[in-house]
C-alpha cells in the first residue's frame, strides 16, 4: 500500500506532499484561485506523472534489447474539457525523443507496449475518458 501525506505550508493553497520514501512534490493552484505559483497544478502533475510512468516503461523495454540511449526527452500537451466541472483531460498529444543509437521500429513498439499495456497512468486516464497520442523521433548521438 503506497502512503502520501500532504501539509499545507506556504499560503492558503501551497501544499507539500510526501511519500513513503520521503519524496517530496510542490503543489499549489493557480494564481486566478489565489495560488501563489508555490508548485505544481494537480492537475499537471497527472501528465507529468504520465510522462515518467511511460518514459520508465519505454527506457526498460529498449534497454532490454540492448538499444543505447543517450538521450530522452518528452513534450506532453494537454487539452482539457471547457466550460464544466470537473474539467478533466480530454486530449493529451505527446512527442517522444529519444537521441542514440536506437532503432526506430523498436522505439515506437516500446511506446506502443507503454502506452497500451504497461503505464498504468496511460490507463487512467484514457478510463476518465482522455484521448492519448504519441509519436515517437529517434535522433543521433550527438
Amino acid at each position: 500500500m503506497s502512503v502520501i501525506e500532504l501539509s499545507r505550508v506556504n499560503g492558503d493553497y501551497g501544499f507539500e506532499a510526501y511519500d513513503e520514501n520521503g519524496h517530496t512534490v510542490r503543489m499549489d493552484s493557480n494564481p486566478e484561485m489565489g495560488g501563489q505559483n508555490f508548485g505544481v497544478r494537480p492537475m499537471q502533475m497527472l501528465l507529468m506523472g504520465l510522462g515518467g510512468c511511460s518514459a520508465i516503461d519505454v527506457v526498460s523495454i529498449l534497454k532490454k534489447q540492448r538499444q543505447e540511449i543517450t538521450g530522452y526527452r518528452m513534450q506532453i500537451k494537454g487539452d482539457r474539457e471547457a466550460g464544466i466541472e470537473p474539467s478533466l483531460w480530454k486530449n493529451i498529444t505527446i512527442e517522444i525523443h529519444l537521441e542514440g543509437n536506437v532503432d526506430e521500429e523498436k522505439a515506437k513498439r516500446a511506446a506502443e507496449l507503454s502506452f497500451n499495456k504497461y503505464c498504468s497512468v496511460s490507463t487512467t486516464l484514457e478510463k476518465a475518458g482522455a484521448t492519448i497520442n504519441w509519436q515517437v523521433f529517434v535522433h543521433p548521438a550527438k
